[in-house]
C-alpha cells in the first residue's frame, strides 16, 4: 500500500467539549501518577533498570487507556482523586511493558515509538526485555494499593488485580500478541483478524471498570464500549500505517512492512474508514443503553478514529 494517499477526513466532535484541553489536563494527572508508581517500584528492582523503565513508561504517549478508565470512573458518579489514576496507572504500566517486548528483536525489531529511539536501542535487549518484566508484577501491586486507597475491600481489590492479569495474559494481550507474531507474511481471515486486535488491543482498553457502585448494566456497557473502542483503534493505526510517514507517526516499522494482515489490506482505506466508524457508533450505543452519559468517552470514540499519530 502506497504511503501517499491522504488519511480518510474523519468529523470533529461536535458540541463544545474540548477535548485537546481535556487530553492535556488528563494527560499531565496520569503522568502524575506514573512519576508515583514508578518512585513505588523503584526500591523494589535492579537500580541498573531504572532508567530503563523511566524511558518506557515515561515516555510521551496518548494515554488513552489510562484516561478513559479515569473517565469510566467518573461516569459512575465517582470522584477522580489521586487514587483514581494510580488504578489507572497500573493499565499504562501493562501497556508499557508490551510495547517494550513489542519492540524487542526478536519480535518486530522497532527502532522508533512515540517519536523516540526504542528502549532496546539505548538500554539493550537484555535490560529492556527485564525492566519491562518487572512491570508485570509492578502493576499487580499498583492495582492493589490504589484499589486499597480507594477504600476498596480487599475481595474488590483482589477482583481488580485478576482482572488486570487475565486482560494482559494468554487471553487477553499477550494472546493476542502471540497471534500477531504467527500472522507475520500470512493473509488472516476477517474472523482471525478481528479475534487478534479484540485480544490484543481491546482486552485491555476494558480491563479496569470503576470500583464499587457501578452495577451490573454499567459494567457490562463499559466492557462493550472498551472492546468497540479497541477495534476501532486498531483500524485507525492501519489507516496511518498506510497514510502516512515514519517521522509523523513517531514509530517504525510499520505492519506492511513487516508482512502482516491490516484491516487496510482486506478492505481498502475506505472501507477500513467504514469499519473504524462502525465500531464507534458500537461504544457510542453501549455507553448509552448503560445509562452513562460522558461527553469525554463519547470523544475519546471519535477522537480514536480522527487522529493524526
Amino acid at each position: 500500500m502506497s504511503g501517499t494517499s491522504a488519511a480518510p477526513e474523519i468529523p470533529q466532535p461536535g458540541g463544545d467539549f474540548d477535548l485537546t484541553s481535556f487530553l492535556q489536563e488528563q494527560g499531565k494527572r496520569v503522568g502524575q501518577a506514573l512519576r508515583r508508581a514508578l518512585a513505588s517500584l523503584t526500591p523494589r528492582v535492579d537500580p541498573s533498570l531504572v532508567p530503563v523503565l523511566r524511558h518506557g513508561l515515561l515516555t510521551d504517549g496518548k494515554r488513552v487507556r489510562p484516561i478513559l478508565c479515569a473517565a469510566a470512573y467518573e461516569a459512575c458518579g465517582r470522584e477522580t482523586g489521586d487514587g483514581c489514576y494510580d488504578l489507572a496507572a497500573s493499565i499504562e504500566m501493562i501497556h508499557a511493558y508490551s510495547l517494550m517486548h513489542d519492540d524487542l528483536p526478536c519480535m518486530d525489531d522497532a527502532g522508533l515509538r512515540r517519536g523516540s529511539p526504542t528502549p532496546h536501542r539505548v538500554f539493550g535487549a537484555r535490560n529492556t526485555a527485564r525492566a519491562a518484566a518487572a512491570l508485570i508484577p509492578g502493576a499487580a501491586l499498583q492495582a492493589w494499593r490504589a484499589a486499597l486507597e480507594l477504600g476498596c475491600p480487599d475481595e474488590t481489590a483482589r477482583g481488580l488485580v485478576r482482572a488486570l492479569a487475565q486482560a494482559a495474559g494468554a487471553g487477553g494481550m499477550v494472546g493476542g500478541q502471540a497471534l500477531d507474531l504467527e500472522s507475520e507474511g500470512r493473509t488472516l481471515s476477517p474472523d482471525r483478524l478481528n479475534r487478534l486486535h479484540a485480544l490484543k488491543t481491546g482486552a485491555l482498553l476494558s480491563a479496569a471498570p470503576p470500583v464499587g457502585g457501578a452495577g451490573r448494566r454499567r459494567i457490562e456497557a463499559l466492557d462493550r464500549y472498551g472492546r468497540a473502542l479497541g477495534l476501532a483503534f486498531q483500524i485507525a493505526d492501519d489507516i496511518l500505517d498506510a497514510t502516512s510517514s515514519a517521522e509523523r507517526l513517531g514509530k517504525h516499522p510499520s505492519d506492511e512492512a513487516l508482512g502482516k494482515s491490516t484491516y487496510v489490506s482486506l478492505y481498502g482505506l475506505e472501507g477500513a474508514r467504514a469499519r473504524a466508524l462502525r465500531q464507534v457508533s458500537i461504544a457510542r450505543r453501549a455507553l448509552a443503553r448503560g445509562g452513562l452519559d460522558s461527553r469525554p468517552m463519547e470523544a475519546i470514540a471519535e477522537y480514536v478514529v480522527r487522529r493524526r499519530r
